[in-house]
């Protein structure tokens, strides 16, 4: 499943950098791109790892909006 994620609080590269490490963690994730420029996060996951996916974007101090 593709998820376009809109996010706060992800100002620069090295957080978006922070991000994508931390999601591609997640078990169940088949592709990250974290884009500080448009506050998005793309992510290509299986359907049970939608939870543990935001749990990782938070983790890193960033705010899921939406």
């Amino acid at each position: 499943m593709e998820k376009k994620i809109y996010v706060l609080d992800m100002d620069d590269d090295a957080t978006a950098t922070k991000v994508e490490s931390a999601v591609k963690a997640v078990s169940g994730v088949n592709s990250v791109v974290a884009s500080a420029a448009k506050c998005q996060i793309f992510v290509d996951i299986d359907d049970t790892a939608e939870d543990a996916v935001n749990a990782a974007i938070e983790s890193c101090g960033v705010t899921i909006i939406g």
